[in-house]
């Protein structure tokens, strides 16, 4: 372990040595680790007084990176600590040397966490998937941090769910399945956006939507997502624009299961009451025809297929509202006039999409100002600019204090994963 290494800076600052290099930012062309010392003009970053004990703290986290799912021997450890043990004398090409050996260890392994986990989320717009920076920009990260010991004892080039979930797991002594369940939301807090951006986080096994701006989370609120039968996925896009007045357009499952059993009974007067229409096609032009002529009994029981949408109004399942990330799952965050299901403790009622608890709310922290549907047309499309990235996630393990809260597993998807990495014989599977 490290803290057999008796190197400290002060040591090698008592030493005599020629008098040290000063930092100056050069138009050095290139983005490796070679690249970010040549600008600096060599000068080290782990290894000096004011990086205080962020050498340690990094090979504390390369020395457990079985946590991350990783291997600690892909970081060099042993040349790492004969390195160390070679700077403790003060020789300056040996500390040269050690920080070195930190750099690419510490870029190795941050490029690693941050590679797409692989775990089916949809990448709606492709600039959201996780991408590995390179060296150069990786350390001048580091080397820009208010305290070097602090960004890597917090993991600071990750998102922060992860560094609390990390650092929950070395700080406590689980047990086998807590330590399993949160290596598996590990995983999944990998695909999570990293710096100071706006972004929204929806945590579907939380039932709970997150903003998120400066680096932090500014504000909540509960949100309704998809039953098992129809489990809200995982995914990762850009809120585009808000719709006023919006219309529902039924998808034809749920045509069948809420609607057309009532309409059996009622006929046409309780698609009037609701405001349902039938239509003849999805295209923008298509015709309302008489729902008398349809058996509703046959769309109930799956033989016969409807096209049905909802005008806008106090019963439409929309709301005032929606916030669209244009996806072919057709998933969506919107309004929601059922107020009840927010109290439930399980929101698992809708048929994929986000139904939220205070839709003005968002409008408002995404677009900067009330959103008055009041008045608006249907549909009336209210661009965002710039858009804000919303990432669907699916955590069952979320930071709370210095701990961890559990939820329940309610799409079976930690299940799902366990089961995979147990066929592969991975650790976290057994």
């Amino acid at each position: 372990m490290l803290a057999l290494a008796p190197f400290s800076p002060a040591d090698a600052k008592a030493r005599p040595a020629k008098p040290a290099k000063t930092a100056v930012a050069q138009p050095i062309a290139g983005d490796s680790v070679a690249d970010f010392y040549r600008a600096r003009s060599d000068s080290p970053l782990w290894l000096t007084a004011s990086a205080g004990n962020a050498a340690q703290r990094l090979f504390l986290l390369l020395s457990n990176a079985r946590l991350d799912g990783l291997d600690p021997a892909a970081y060099r450890l042993g040349a790492i600590q004969e390195a160390l043990q070679a700077a403790s004398r003060g020789d300056r090409k040996a500390v040269a040397q050690a920080d070195r050996l930190l750099s690419d260890a510490f870029v190795a392994y941050a490029r690693d966490l941050r590679r797409d986990p692989g775990l089916g989320i949809i990448y709606v717009d492709p600039q959201l998937k996780p991408a590995t920076p390179t060296p150069r920009a990786l350390l001048n990260q580091a080397a820009s941090a208010a305290s070097l010991a602090d960004y890597v004892a917090d993991l600071g080039w990750m998102n922060p769910i992860y560094g609390q979930l990390r650092n929950a797991l070395m700080r406590h002594s689980y047990g086998s399945d807590e330590r399993q369940r949160i290596q598996l939301n590990l995983e999944r807090a990998r695909a999570l956006p990293v710096g100071q951006a706006r972004y929204v986080l929806v945590n579907t096994a939380q039932q709970r939507l997150f903003m998120y701006e400066g680096g932090r989370m500014v504000d909540s609120m509960r949100v309704v997502v998809g039953k098992p039968k129809y489990p809200t996925p995982m995914m990762a896009a850009l809120v585009r624009y808000a719709s006023l007045n919006p219309y529902w357009f039924v998808p034809p499952d749920l045509a069948a299961e809420r609607i057309a059993p009532l309409a059996a009974k009622r006929g046409k007067a309780y698609l009037d009451e609701l405001g349902y229409e039938l239509l003849s096609d999805w295209t923008n032009e298509a015709s309302i025809l008489d729902p008398s002529a349809v058996d509703w009994q046959a769309v109930a029981e799956g033989r016969t297929e409807v096209r049905l949408r909802q005008l806008p109004g106090p019963h439409n399942a929309m709301g005032r509202m929606k916030f669209m990330f244009p996806n072919a799952e057709g998933i969506y965050l919107h309004d929601n006039p059922d107020r009840e299901l927010f109290e439930h403790a399980a929101r698992l009622y809708s048929g994929g999409c986000v139904r939220l608890e205070d839709a003005a709310r968002l409008g408002r922290w995404l677009f900067g100002r009330e959103l008055t549907w009041e008045g608006a047309t249907t549909e009336q499309k209210v661009v965002l600019a710039p858009e804000v990235p919303v990432y669907i996630t699916y955590l069952t393990a979320m930071p709370e204090g210095s701990s961890v809260a559990y939820y329940n597993d309610v799409y079976g998807r930690d299940a799902a994963r366990v089961a995979a990495l147990a066929s592969s014989g991975t650790a976290a599977g057994r």
